[in-house]
């Protein structure tokens, strides 16, 4: 999440006036994250975040995760519920940009998740994935392995100024994924960005997942590499290390739900590997090209090389969770 578009009262009060949600009482930009433009808003009925598209999400897209999320509401997923303006669409415009109402999740991120957490988590993957597997709905990874190429073209040139060798690393890298990456796995409808503050808990219990602007269809074992590396490294940057009792944990928990067959196992470290490069360059690509003006938080991409480098290492599944 994160402020790109300036909103005023006036602008808020025109937009909501396309929606039966009461007066807008108090509204409060939110710098978090780097995707989309983000306010809380509270009115007389309840309680709101209000989402403004930009950047990757394109618009065509936006029917598949207001789908999404109303599917999982209807199967009790902790999530949050898209609000239909007065014309029953869930999109309205604002400012010319597509935005949309959703109700707020009651909760919020830790910044320190303990193993126990990490187990809940699990769980939830695992209830998210059967979910998803029911659903007829489809999107394509646009973030996956067949545009990390295209993306590493944009930053290959200016990525040496956040650490000398970081091109060189990053097409080594890219080169053995390629090579290595795995052609059918069990696959489904993926949350596919899984971090800390999109996972929401209150008095300690999971309490709901937020932000599905990412969701698509792809290998759900990606899904579950996306987590290990999210949600089982301690640390910053240079100090950052793998906790293999979290990753355990988050095994254990999304293997009660759904089993992980044998080849998921076979394909985790270059899964791992992917993911981890996946963000990393992401992460390189906002920080050479931080939008000017905008309220936000910026990522260190160099927790996703220290990721990467750990995964490089490993041999295989066992090496996540002995």
């Amino acid at each position: 999440m994160a402020v790109y578009t300036k909103i005023n009262k006036k602008d808020l009060n025109l937009f909501t006036k396309k929606y039966d949600i009461g007066k807008v009482l108090k509204f409060k930009g939110i710098k978090e994250g780097i995707e989309n433009t983000n306010y809380f808003i509270q009115t007389s009925n309840n309680k709101f975040i209000l989402t403004i598209y930009e950047k990757r999400v394109q618009k065509k897209d936006l029917p598949f995760f207001m789908k999404l999320m109303e599917k999982l509401n209807k199967n009790n997923f902790k999530c949050p519920k898209p609000i239909k303006n007065l014309n029953n669409k869930y999109i309205s415009l604002i400012k010319n940009k597509p935005a949309a109402l959703v109700s707020f999740l009651d909760g919020a991120s830790k910044n320190n998740l303990s193993a126990d957490n990490c187990y809940q988590i699990g769980i939830q993957v695992g209830k998210f994935h059967l979910i998803t597997k029911k659903l007829s709905i489809k999107r394509n990874n646009s973030l996956s392995l067949v545009s990390w190429d295209k993306l590493f073209k944009k930053v290959e040139k200016k990525c040496s100024k956040i650490k000398l060798n970081l091109p060189l690393k990053i097409k080594e890298t890219l080169n053995e994924i390629k090579k290595n990456w795995p052609k059918n796995l069990p696959n489904g409808i993926i949350h596919a960005d899984l971090f800390p503050d999109n996972i929401f808990f209150k008095n300690n219990e999971f309490s709901g997942i937020i932000d599905f602007y990412f969701s698509c269809n792809d290998y759900y074992a990606f899904e579950i590499a996306v987590c290990i590396n999210a949600l089982c490294f301690d640390g910053f940057s240079q100090n950052l290390s793998f906790n293999v009792t979290k990753a355990k944990k988050f095994l254990k928990g999304y293997s009660k739900v759904r089993k992980i067959t044998k080849m998921e196992k076979k394909y985790f470290k270059v899964l791992c590997q992917g993911a981890a490069l996946r963000f990393l360059l992401t992460r390189v690509f906002d920080y050479l090209n931080l939008s000017k003006g905008a309220l936000l938080t910026v990522k260190d991409p160099m927790e996703y090389l220290k990721r990467l480098e750990f995964h490089n290492s490993a041999k295989n599944y066992e090496d996540y969770c002995i």
